[in-house]
């Protein structure tokens, strides 16, 4: 990337800033060495973890979600699936072992070289093929080529305009009868201190020297990062709540069952999982 183009990219989507400074570091690094230096970015740890400590993790996490999404161990095998924010693979190579394809989509082309190694050591490296996300809101994918698609702790990183072109490139890449499974995150209390603090991080962000420093810091990063709140209404809105029952069936708003969860669409189901964070939901539905 030329060096207007990173300066343009910092001006469009502050956010990203952490992304590329550990994309940056993990260009010279091995995956193990990335989940040392970096692997707070992809997991909140560092230090004392290791590339297949980093895995396990998302292994354990792979098997809980498909069962909530309601997969069985074996039924998988035959499907393809697009994974939108990958990382360097702490989830993805669980998924390979258990789907027949899984595309990994990233915004970082560093993160995905990473990726592909963590696969080779962890994963199934057969099932993997990787998506350059160049432009933050699109996936080269083939329409209708993939049985599941899934985001976690990634759509909230987007800018709101970009998440939402995310979702309907994820109805696009999914099959007629394949399943989507997408994680946001919505309003809290803390979020009236949060979104301007973390607005201010943004804006110094664009500060290459400030940036440069300040991506490699957790807590502000932690701030800066989180770049939008959408709620169940504002994705439903921009898919077109005349699509469920119609395009999209078994539309349901998963949620911690210690808040609740505004629903306004007609024939939205709601179900409360302890598991899931106060602050996230889940869009989960079948295409027709």
């Amino acid at each position: 990337m030329t060096l207007l183009r990173r300066i343009g990219e910092r001006l469009r989507r502050p956010q990203g800033v952490p992304w590329r400074s550990a994309g940056l570091r993990t260009e010279s690094l091995s995956a193990d060495e990335s989940v040392r230096s970096t692997g707070w970015v992809f997991d909140n740890k560092t230090g004392n973890v290791s590339l297949e400590s980093f895995t396990t993790g998302g292994d354990n996490e792979v098997r809980r979600y498909l069962k909530l999404f309601g997969f069985s161990d074996d039924g998988t095998q035959e499907l393809s699936m697009v994974e939108i924010g990958s990382g360097i693979g702490r989830m993805t190579a669980g998924f390979s072992t258990r789907f027949g394809v899984v595309h990994a989509a990233d915004v970082d082309a560093a993160f995905l070289e990473r990726c592909r190694e963590t696969v080779f050591h962890h994963g199934q490296p057969t099932a993997l093929r990787t998506v350059h996300v160049a432009d933050g809101r699109t996936l080269d994918i083939e329409t209708g080529s993939v049985d599941f698609a899934f985001s976690y702790i990634t759509l909230q990183h987007c800018s709101s305009s970009d998440a939402l072109s995310l979702v309907h490139e994820a109805l696009r890449v999914t099959k007629s009868g394949g399943n989507i499974a997408l994680n946001f995150r919505t309003w809290t209390m803390l979020d009236t201190a949060l979104v301007p603090l973390g607005g201010l991080v943004r804006v110094l962000w664009r500060v290459p020297k400030a940036a440069k420093y300040m991506a490699r810091v957790r807590s502000l990063t932690r701030l800066g990062w989180q770049a939008n709140r959408l709620s169940p209404d504002d994705v439903l809105a921009s898919i077109g709540t005349d699509l469920i029952g119609t395009r999209l069936r078994d539309v349901t708003v998963v949620h911690s069952p210690r808040r609740s969860v505004r629903v306004s669409a007609q024939g939205v189901h709601r179900r409360a999982v302890r598991r899931v964070h106060p602050s996230h939901w889940w869009l989960v539905a079948r295409l027709a």
